[in-house]
């Protein structure tokens, strides 16, 4: 998979990506330590897709990494979603967040938020909360603060099967830009 040339810069110069070939060559295990963490706190989503290799491109792993998502039982999806956590909430300022989520978030600017823009963040996540029982996912290196606050106050608006339904396909994206730095054709 080829990101669109205004997300190429989201690859650290410092990680060098897997190529597929040799992926395609893992045990289970050597895999799973490279890919578990495409999915927040699910490393089970990169186990079973494993037996699905060979893949012939990082579209081909993506897809099938959604496949096995999309096969994963109803409560599964919803332990997905509920590992991931608050943005700009309790565990991102007691750092306490994955490298992976730490980087997203800051990316957008979570990580400078002043306090109103704090109380908002937290406003909004508890009201999330009460109303969807899992937190606000959104993939935080395609918005910023402005962005995230707009989506979130629309969201709130929409019914929990379309908030879940959302929170997969943003988890997809989010997947999909974890996975380019990981991997390449």
């Amino acid at each position: 998979m080829t990101l669109p040339r205004k997300f190429r810069y989201l690859r650290r110069v410092s990680d060098a990506p897997i190529p597929l070939s040799q992926l395609n060559t893992f045990s289970e295990e050597k895999f799973v330590s490279h890919l578990g963490s495409i999915y927040e706190h699910s490393p089970w989503i990169a186990g079973q897709t494993w037996t699905r290799r060979p893949f012939s491109s990082v579209e081909d792993l993506l897809n099938k990494l959604d496949a096995t998502l999309r096969a994963a039982s109803r409560e599964e999806r919803l332990a997905l979603i509920r590992a991931h956590p608050d943005l700009a909430g309790r565990l991102a300022r007691a750092g306490t967040l994955t490298s992976e989520s730490t980087e997203e978030q800051r990316s957008a600017g979570l990580d400078r938020l002043n306090n109103e823009e704090a109380a908002e963040f937290d406003r909004l996540n508890g009201l999330y909360v009460d109303r969807f029982k899992f937190p606000f996912v959104i993939c935080a290196r395609l918005n910023d603060r402005s962005a995230i606050l707009e989506a979130f106050r629309r969201r709130l608006l929409n019914d929990r099967e379309q908030e879940i339904a959302t929170a997969l396909a943003e988890i997809r994206q989010i997947a999909a830009l974890r996975l380019a730095q990981i991997v390449h054709d």
